[in-house]
Parts: C-alpha cells; structure tokens; sequence
C-alpha cells in the first residue's frame, strides 16, 4: 500500500464515518477522524479494525491502514492541513451547516468540502459557505467500505475541477463514482430505489399480493440480473421498440400519486415499524430479522471478495 498526496478529513465517526475512513486509509490516504462523543473517537479504530477482520483482511494490512488513521480531538484539529472534507454527521440540517461554518473557518481554502447524505439537498446545506465553489455533495452508500457506488453531487456553485478531483480520488480508493449533474432529491440511486418500493407497497396495499410474494418476485427473478445489467442496458437489450410497447401496456396502471402510501403511513402510526417492533410490511421474530441481516453482511462480503480477486 504506497503512500497518497491526499490528506483527507472525515467529520464523523459513527458508521458511516468508519467507513469512509476505513477506505480511504486502506487505499493509502492519511485520515484524520473526528467525532463530538468522545466514546465514538476512542472506539473508532478498534471497528475499523473490526470491520477489516470481517472482511478477511490479515492483521498486517489492518495495522497499515490504522497507521494511516489519526483521531482528533476537534473538527479544527482534523481539518487544518485537509485537501479534502468529508462530512459524514447525522441527516439533521442545521447540524450539518454548523458543521461546515467549522469546517470553512479551520480548512484550508483549497480544500474540497463534501457533505455525505443520502437525500438532503447539497445546496441547502452549503448556502452559507463563503467559498461555494469547493462544496459539493458525495452519497456513500451503507456499509461505505463495501457497497462500491458514491454519487458525487454538484451544486449550482460547483466548479469542475473539484467534480474532477472527487471522482479521481473515488476511483483510486478502489469505488465507482457517478456524477450527478443536478441537486435533486434522492440524486440517482435513492429516486431509483423508492420508485420502486412505491410499486411494491402499492402492490400490497391493492391486495394483488403479500409483501413475501413481492420480495420473492425481486429476489429471484430480475434482482438477479441487475448488478450486472442496468435497466437502460436492458431495454437496449430487449430493444427500445419491445419496451415501447411495454410501457404502452403498463404504465397507466402503475402507482404514480404524489406523497407516501396511505397504507405505509397507517403501519408507522400503528407502530408497526419494521424488524425493530417485530412487525412492518411482514412479522419478525428476532431470530428471523438477525438471520436477514447476517445474510445481507455475508453477502456483501463475498461481493467485496469476489471484487477484489
């Protein structure tokens, strides 16, 4: 592992904070982390090393990617000598503003400021910033150190060469960038998905079948397919005239009301919540919801194996 120019800083030490330090330390990058608890910043490098063993890495790669990590006590302290900011703090709004008027106070003006969120709006989150140009968002997906896409966001304000530099950096760390030329809600992957569960709890709500059938659907039949063909690719495939006559056909009768299902709501306010209170779209018992999530971990980790080789 040879040592990179970069000298990045992560705000957050929590999940998904590890993890983009995990793998930008293991690429090579000198990381400075950083965490308001105090608990966060002292356990910080034992998930790191957790998270590594998980994936089979030996105990000399983890003390290399370690030594590249340093916990500070303060976001002055982890951004002072930083080329790059990643932000990784809780989806609160004013958090993360409070959070980059630090950050621009105490970094470089050369650095590149990137906010990681999953749907909040880039450009809401850097109004205030006197140097605007530099910001910009970047969307690492959970676990950050095994799902290999981040959506670089551009802002109004976001000059090409920090897009530029972003995704180089992403791609010598080992991820798949895409860039997002507009800050919309949910950026790519996010409107994608919950296009998708819309359908899927319509589904249910009408009573045209369960919430097992519909998983069921996914994960055995077009689920297969997808992380190797695109939905784009595989219209190209069938032929855009087959998928012409296709949406002709289904379109109309797919869900497309605005704001969220009825039936969805009813389950939140009913306290129906999902694996956590036993019951959501399906029942859990806690031994079902533990073997689902082993399986999605055992999964990825084969994938980030397999990856590798």
């Amino acid at each position: 592992m040879s040592a990179r120019s970069h000298k990045i800083a992560v705000i957050g030490a929590g999940l998904m904070g590890h993890g983009i330090a995990l793998t930008l330390a293991r690429a090579g990058y000198p990381v400075a982390i950083t965490d308001p608890v105090a608990e966060a910043r002292a356990t910080v490098k034992d998930r790191i090393s957790a998270s590594m063993g998980l994936l089979g890495h030996s105990a000399g790669e983890i003390a290399q990617t370690l030594d590249l990590v340093e916990v500070s006590g303060s976001t002055a302290q982890a951004v002072a000598q930083a080329d790059v900011v990643f932000e990784a703090a809780p989806e609160k709004m004013e958090l993360k503003r409070r959070i980059f008027a630090e950050v621009e106070a105490h970094a470089p003006e050369t650095a590149i400021l990137a906010s990681n969120t999953s749907v909040m709006p880039i450009t809401e989150i850097m109004r205030d910033l006197r140097l605007k140009s530099r910001a910009l968002g970047t969307h690492w997906w959970n676990p950050p150190h095994l799902i290999p896409l981040v959506e670089v966001v551009r802002t109004g304000w976001t000059d090409d060469d920090a897009m530029t530099t972003m995704v180089a950096l992403l791609e010598s760390a080992g991820k798949t960038p895409v860039r997002v030329e507009q800050d919309v809600p949910g950026f790519i992957g996010n409107r994608l998905q919950h296009a998708l569960w819309r359908e899927a709890i319509s589904l249910v709500e009408r009573g045209i079948c369960d919430a097992e059938a519909v998983d069921t659907v996914i994960k055995s039949c077009f689920g297969r397919r997808l992380s190797v063909l695109g939905p784009l690719e595989n219209a190209d495939l069938v032929g855009t005239d087959l998928t012409l006559d296709i949406h002709n056909t289904v379109l109309a009768d797919l869900e497309s009301r605005q704001g969220p299902s009825p039936y969805l709501q009813r389950l939140v306010a009913e306290g129906k919540l999902g694996m956590k209170t036993g019951e959501g779209f399906r029942k859990w018992t806690p031994e079902q919801a533990e073997a689902t999530r082993n399986r999605v971990a055992t999964h990825l980790r084969k994938l980030d194996t397999i990856l590798d080789d």
